[in-house]
């Protein structure tokens, strides 16, 4: 992978961090109103609180997930036992080929649900629910860029494929 391409994913990794923590910000908002509100007689007690810190919670868990991805930390299970060198390649084949699927089923299926929330809004807030639903193929994309990523770097590392040795 070319390192103008690395260069942008690292950006946009980046980036993600970034609205991780902007949504992590933002979350506390929400929480510390009703919080308040409830223990006192400071401010009144807000509905559209719940609705605001839900969809920031929604977002936080895939934005996080994203990163986890790209991280490397989002799939490991040490369940199985040790396979040695060419059983943990075939476990990293599989596991790479299936969060791939995963992203291509969370982008088909997340861009329906968009579609779908496109039309309506949210009961409390008032905002347009396509601000929740586009999350999902939104995740759905970025797990398949950082999975091809990850591919990319597993037959450059194996050199099996590259190669075409079995």
């Amino acid at each position: 992978m070319g390192g103008g391409v690395r260069r942008l994913l690292n950006c946009y990794y980046s980036l993600l961090q970034i609205l991780l923590t902007a949504m992590l910000g933002l979350l506390l908002v929400p929480v510390t109103l009703q919080i308040v509100a409830r223990y006192s007689n400071v401010i009144p007690r807000y509905i559209w609180t719940e609705e605001i810190a839900r969809f920031a919670f929604v977002w936080i868990i895939m934005i996080g997930s994203i990163i986890a991805i790209r991280d490397k930390s989002h799939f490991i299970v040490d369940v199985l036992p040790e396979f040695g060198r060419t059983g943990r390649k075939v476990l990293g084949a599989i596991t790479l080929v299936t969060m791939f699927l995963a992203g291509a089923i969370f982008t088909y299926g997340g861009w329906k649900f968009a579609v779908f929330g496109s039309i309506q809004h949210s009961e409390l807030a008032g905002l347009p629910m396509l601000a929740i639903y586009i999350a999902w193929p939104v995740l759905g994309v970025s797990w398949l860029i950082f999975t091809t990523e990850q591919i990319y770097d597993f037959i450059r590392d194996t050199g099996e494929v590259a190669h075409g040795t079995p």
